[in-house]
């Protein structure tokens, strides 16, 4: 269960010294904080399968990828914005909504990649994820020579 993790960039050691750091707060700070930058997904261990949940409100099912990538699972939704049209026309007084494209990734070993199901209703994404079965061990007696 431990690879349904997902990366994360935090670090909260204050005892090592990331020298990027001070980049990455300065560019949150310029630009904005963006909270579709990494959706939120939960991960829920049901017994013989996972269950993740992400949320994507107001994505088209058509506009969002499952791909799997050896044992990556990485999940992409793109929004588009007509903002440049409308804008010419002087309709939108204020755009705040984000648009782009959006993924997060997540390691999928010990997962029975062949039998993921994924499902999308109400902006909500769910993946059932089965948990591979355990190798058998074999047993055998060997002949000495």
């Amino acid at each position: 269960m431990m690879n349904l993790i997902p990366y994360s960039r935090r670090n909260n050691d204050a005892a090592l010294y990331n020298p990027f750091q001070m980049f990455d707060e300065m560019e949150k700070r310029f630009f904005g904080s963006n909270s579709l930058s990494e959706f939120k997904t939960d991960i829920r261990d049901e017994g013989d399968h996972y269950l993740l949940e992400a949320d994507l409100p107001g994505f088209k099912k058509e506009d969002i990828n499952i791909d799997l990538n050896d044992s990556l699972l990485t999940i992409t939704a793109a929004r588009h914005s007509d903002y440049e049209e409308h804008d010419k026309k002087g309709n939108f007084v204020r755009c705040e909504r984000s648009y782009g494209s959006y993924s997060r990734s997540f390691g999928v070993e010990g997962i029975e990649t062949d039998a993921i199901k994924a499902a999308y209703q109400d902006g909500v994404l769910k993946l059932t994820l089965p948990k591979r079965s355990p190798a058998k061990g074999e047993s055998r007696r060997l002949a000495i020579e």
